[in-house]
């Protein structure tokens, strides 16, 4: 099996963040978002992925390259942002005949894959919804097969979303008809869709089920980070001892960072460099290399190599930036 996994997105909503790095190696519960998913789909045997890059693209590559030397990695370049559809299309000669496993690579899952995988050749990962308007939504027969897929319906006539995980057993048909999109230029809300794609995978008669996804964690915005962070904690908590500080868990902190005289916790990650000292920090990341003096922050992120002294409340801080208080 391979991953599909399309990160060449700009990052936008989380400026300052992706002014100087791609918002997938944006750092959430101790590492970068992509390490998450990439540590899970190699704790379910999956050794071949293909990166659709994009936004500063050669930083995503090396990172990659350098931290899973064991995984077998092909990159593609999506030269235009013109949908979901298109960047999976970009990378159909790099799948040839693999079954795929496609997750965005900007979403963290509360799920086994493994479910995903026992559900069928193709099958959909699906969660409900209050608003299905947001997303596109699976629409079910008697037996429980998908019988229309519809992206973000104005009719809520279905509760069913598709979440961003999806399992594909004929690849070669996928590729195909991502390619009639392409050819015959049909767009849905000015983008080539995959959920228009795989419509047509059905038309043409491939049996689609769906499975569960109780969870899934988009790393999109602030405050989408810092619930992502709270809850890969939650499932994780890991903490450490500091003389004359007080950890509160759950709580990362790196075994390369420095604690000072603070107090760090609840719902706190510190990555490897950073330094905390004379401080009170919690719901917040502080990122590889920050250093957070005589402060008082509360569900802030901290960016690369930022430094940040005084008494604040909320703050978001882009890499290598300075902020001082009365100096």
């Amino acid at each position: 099996m391979r991953a599909i996994i399309p990160v060449a997105g700009v990052g936008t909503r989380m400026r300052p963040h992706t002014y100087a790095l791609p918002k997938v190696l944006l750092n959430v519960a101790g590492k970068p978002i992509l390490a998450h998913i990439l540590d899970e789909l190699q704790t379910q045997g999956i050794s071949k992925a293909t990166i659709i890059t994009g936004y500063m693209g050669k930083m995503v590559e090396e990172f990659v390259v350098s931290r899973y030397p064991d995984m077998e990695f092909d990159f593609v370049m999506q030269e235009e942002l013109l949908g979901l559809g298109h960047a999976i299309w970009c990378a159909k000669d790099t799948f040839k005949n693999d079954k795929l496993m496609i997750i965005l690579g900007d979403t963290i899952f509360d799920v086994d894959l493994e479910v995903a995988t026992k559900s069928g050749e193709n099958s959909l990962g699906t969660k409900e919804v209050d608003d299905p308007r947001r997303f596109g939504v699976a629409l079910l027969d008697e037996n429980r097969k998908v019988k229309q897929l519809i992206e973000k319906p104005d009719d809520p006539v279905s509760n069913l979303a598709l979440v961003g995980l999806y399992n594909i057993g004929n690849s070669q048909l996928l590729a195909e008809c991502l390619s009639e999109l392409i050819n015959k230029n049909i767009k849905t809300r000015g983008e080539y869709q995959l959920t228009d794609a795989l419509q047509l995978m059905i038309d043409k008669g491939e049996k689609f089920n769906v499975f569960p996804v109780e969870g899934w964690f988009d790393c999109g915005k602030p405050e989408t980070l810092l619930s992502t962070n709270k809850f890969l904690l939650d499932q994780k908590p890991l903490s450490r001892d500091f003389k004359e500080s007080i950890i509160i868990p759950p709580v990362y902190i790196s075994e390369k960072a420095d604690i000072r005289r603070s107090v760090i916790g609840p719902y706190t990650s510190v990555a490897d460099g950073a330094i905390v000292e004379d401080s009170i920090v919690k719901n917040s990341i502080i990122s590889y290399g920050a250093r957070v003096t005589s402060s008082l922050l509360d569900e802030s992120i901290i960016g690369n190599d930022a430094e940040v002294e005084g008494s604040f409340t909320t703050l978001n801080v882009g890499n290598s930036s300075q902020i001082f208080q009365n100096k």
